[in-house]
């Protein structure tokens, strides 16, 4: 899996991080009472939605790419290691490979600076400089890890910010530093526009239209947030399977031990 962490759209979405405004990556604006501050987010179809659905390994591979390529740059996933990733498909190889390619602290060297290691597969994502607050007057972006669970709207809204924005309708203009976009908070975002046609090369030769970009890195997101998903519905399948039985098994033994009174 080709990984690619230096392109000019990450070093955008860094840069954007100076905002000296709201302290979060989306506007503070009142809501109107009874309102929206935001348009309603329309509800997409996953493949993980329902009690028997299943994460798309395929998609979650891409959305990683595009993580790595682009999210990276400002978001971390302090609650992910690099081992993680086996369970969305790569070999012990491939993982290895990535986690050789990032390098983490590893103390104070000989000549009194801080030294840095390639990181391995027990390793958590590094966290970037932005997001741990080194910046001064950055809006601190926040943790990816579990953003798809805490997130409110879940994956629909983060795909809808995603794709959600474009220029202001007339008589809006946006505060210094922030971004139009119909699904943040008051319509109003500190983030740039982080995705674009072609942002990325996938691997599997899909074409990267924004759409699809958003689709893909919602869905690694999902998958990041709840790895263990597909274990859970699988088992959780299995117990039902195993209650209806008995529930049947114990139907008939009433009917056989009651038979004689009736």
């Amino acid at each position: 899996m080709k990984i690619s962490l230096f392109r000019s759209a990450a070093a955008l979405c860094l840069a954007a991080g100076l905002l000296s405004a709201t302290g979060s990556s989306e506007a503070a604006a009142p809501a109107a009472a009874g309102r929206l501050d935001h348009d309603p987010v329309p509800h997409q179809h996953w493949s993980f939605d329902g009690p028997l659905g299943n994460f798309d390994l395929a998609s979650v591979q891409r959305g990683y790419t595009v993580y790595a390529e682009i999210c990276s740059a400002c978001h971390g996933m302090q609650h992910v290691h690099f081992g993680d990733l086996t369970g969305m498909g790569l070999t012990a190889a491939q993982v290895q490979t990535i986690a050789a390619s990032h390098k983490i602290p590893d103390g104070i060297g000989s000549d009194g600076k801080p030294a840095l290691r390639a990181a391995t597969a027990d390793d958590a994502f590094p966290t970037p400089p932005v997001a741990q607050g080194l910046i001064p007057g950055a809006v601190i972006p926040p943790d990816q890890s579990r953003l798809a669970e805490v997130y409110p709207g879940g994956p629909d809204r983060i795909y809808a910010l995603l794709t959600g924005y474009g220029p202001p309708p007339a008589g809006v203009t946006p505060a210094p530093g922030l971004f139009y976009n119909r699904f943040a908070q008051g319509r109003a975002i500190a983030m740039p526009p982080p995705l674009s046609d072609d942002a990325v090369d996938y691997p599997d030769g899909t074409k990267a239209t924004t759409e699809q970009e958003a689709r893909d890195v919602t869905t690694f997101l999902a998958w990041a947030a709840q790895p263990h998903l597909a274990d859970r519905h699988r088992t959780g399948v299995r117990v039902m399977i195993y209650l209806v039985f008995l529930g049947v098994l114990l139907f008939v033994l009433k009917r056989r031990l009651w038979s004689n009174v009736h």
